[in-house]
């Protein structure tokens, strides 16, 4: 047996661990930095506006990666938060991220809409880059920490973690689905995987039914004992109780309202609408070009009631906003090639002179000019064929200030679970989304106010700040109940997910 290694504490209370940084590097765009000097602008997501006040709060570091190949930056404070950069090499970029995460897992999670790709290399590099994200956390964190791990990027390092830092309470969130195990057990290094995550003292996933495929997976895969929520997982000596259960995500809502109310927002709405020739009815889609977002046959829908009379180019325009992404994987360069032909074709088809069917929008926005489209669409529709939440949906209903617009919400996202009031729809049964698509169009104002007072209701209680007070109660709760013992050799050999153990032990 290899000799165990430990790692020396560092002072940070709260450690948050995720692939991407909470801030991104920018080079000077608006005379913010001196000329010729790069610096730092924080996310717009949802996960840092919740994180923000309890990094401050708890004396917090993030680690992630700065978003560019080969780039070495030491550790740094932004406006109160301890950043820890990692370096990923344009290598490790390929295989770790274009290829493991984003072309073996991703597609294998969302139910195999695209066929995932298995490489033995891609594999040993995410254990590597894992290993690093686990020593960098080991390093960052104080003595009895809390550490929350984020997404399917890093899902050994709850494991990698606890073997150098047995002393820490240690959380993960998946961020995406986490699929049935017929699905899951294609994957070759699915019992890793696993036991990647069991490292955690809490596993949050976005449904329930997420948390059942993976507590499903644990008994097919494993001995431990599971009693939903909880699994037994044997422990130096003992048994160490593993809560994984549902936490559904969600958004500042209250940003969101915010930005509604303000006069050059709504005056900005307006301008839309006029630009768009003020049509009876504006239908919005803004998703990420991604496969699992169901674009392709919500064009198709629309492409068919315009075809068939339902629909009237003259009367009703869809904005289609789809922002880049992953434009480096093959599957996503096709899907924007298809995208564009339909976008296309419908547009030659059935536009005028005056009226385009379809306005098409490859590229991002900021906030304040997608909460200008909400307050300017009519109709949202959110047509994902597999999705962890969908935070757009819950994006309209926050900005709808005037409690009218109709989400058409797909049965297949997270978000569908707590938006009950929206328009239910099954994104393959294209007959029942034309008529989902009608019923919105002609819904009735009284309807239509009734069923945005109840979705924004749900929004408003259930936001990001009770999503992330929610976690972590539970993880400070599963922490009292766990005792802290020193991890045995036995135990870390037990663990499944390495590729080859480096000689010596684990590096610190």
């Amino acid at each position: 047996m290899s000799e165990q290694t430990t790692t020396e504490p560092g002072e940070y209370a709260f450690v948050v661990v995720s692939n991407r940084l909470p801030v991104d590097r920018v080079q000077n765009p608006d005379g913010t930095f001196p000329e010729g000097e790069a610096g730092w602008k924080q996310s717009p997501g949802g996960l840092v506006t919740a994180l923000e006040p309890v990094m401050r709060e708890r004396d917090g570091a993030w680690i992630g990666w700065a978003g560019a190949p080969d780039l070495e930056l030491a550790p740094f404070d932004n406006d109160g938060i301890h950043i820890v950069p990692v370096a990923l090499s344009a290598e490790d970029i390929e295989k770790y991220y274009e290829g493991f995460s984003n072309d073996t897992l991703w597609p294998l999670y969302h139910d195999v809409i695209s066929p995932p790709t298995y490489h033995r290399v891609w594999w040993e590099r995410y254990v590597q880059v894992n290993r690093r994200f686990a020593e960098e956390a080991a390093r960052q964190s104080a003595p009895d920490a809390i550490v929350w791990v984020q997404d399917y990027q890093l899902q050994l390092v709850p494991s990698m973690l606890r073997a150098l830092r047995p002393d820490l309470t240690i959380g993960f969130f998946n961020h995406i689905p986490f699929p049935a195990y017929g699905i899951y057990s294609q994957l070759p290094w699915r019992t890793q995987i696993v036991r990647g995550l069991l490292g955690a003292d809490v596993i949050g996933f976005q449904r329930v039914a997420d948390a059942g495929n993976f507590s499903r997976a644990v008994r097919r895969l494993t001995p431990f004992v599971t009693k939903n929520p909880v699994i037994e997982v044997p422990h130096a000596g003992g048994i160490r109780r593993v809560v994984a259960r549902a936490f559904p995500i969600s958004i500042d809502s209250a940003s969101y309202e915010e930005m509604a109310r303000r006069p050059d927002i709504q005056e900005r709405a307006r301008q839309i609408r006029e630009d768009l020739g003020n049509p009876k009815t504006i239908m919005l889609g803004v998703d990420r070009l991604d496969y699992t977002k169901g674009i392709g046959h919500r064009l198709k829908a629309f492409g068919e009631l315009l075809a068939d009379g339902g629909l009237a180019v003259e009367d009703v325009t869809l904005v289609q906003v789809a922002s880049p992404s992953r434009e480096r994987v093959q599957a996503y360069m096709q899907l924007r090639d298809e995208i564009e032909l339909t976008v296309g074709r419908i547009n030659g088809d059935y536009g005028t002179i005056s009226h385009s069917a379809i306005n098409y929008l490859h590229h991002g926005y900021p906030r304040e000019e997608m909460v200008a489209l909400y307050l300017a669409a009519d109709v949202m529709l959110v047509t994902a064929l597999r999705d962890g939440m969908n935070l757009v949906a819950k994006e309209y209903v926050a900005s709808r200030i005037d409690d009218d617009g109709v989400l058409v919400l797909s049965e297949f996202t997270g978000a569908w679970d707590e938006l009950k009031r929206a328009v239910r729809i099954n994104p393959h049964d294209i007959d029942g989304l034309k008529d989902a698509i009608l019923q919105a169009i002609s819904m009735p104002k009284r309807e239509r106010q009734a069923r945005m007072r109840s979705l924004r209701k749900r929004v408003r209680e259930n936001d990001v700040a009770a999503w992330s007070s929610r976690f972590l109660e539970t993880l400070v709760e599963a922490a009292a109940q766990r005792t802290v013992r020193p991890a045995a050799t036995d135990d870390i050999d037990d663990l499944e997910w390495t590729v080859e153990r480096p000689p010596g032990g684990f590096r610190a």
